[in-house]
């Protein structure tokens, strides 16, 4: 089953990472403050600005604890070199059959 490893982001770009099985789920548990007190609810995430598709969910964590130890710099770059104006990808998640 193929697992997600994504970063969100607000108008400030303030970055989270995360790990999910269900991409288009999670995003919108995080736009809709499903945990109100959770980081992403406080300050307001609301923008997918990159994610990668890997093979399982443990491969996924794997890549998050990796990319959460990166300087923010790194974490940028790698951003920009796929999204450079920080859009929302989130319009991408209706059909992820094309990244197989």
């Amino acid at each position: 089953m193929d697992a997600y490893v994504y970063i969100l982001s607000n108008k400030s770009h303030r970055l989270y990472i995360g790990a999910t099985t269900d991409l288009a789920r999670r995003v919108a548990e995080h736009r809709n403050k499903k945990y109100a007190t959770a980081f992403t609810a406080r300050y307001h995430f609301d923008r997918l600005v990159y994610y990668e598709v890997l093979p399982d969910f443990a491969a996924a964590l794997e890549r998050e604890r990796a990319m959460k130890q990166w300087h923010r710099a790194r974490k940028v770059a790698l951003i920009q070199a796929e999204n450079p104006n920080w859009l929302d990808l989130t319009p991408r998640l209706t059909d992820l059959s094309f990244l197989r």
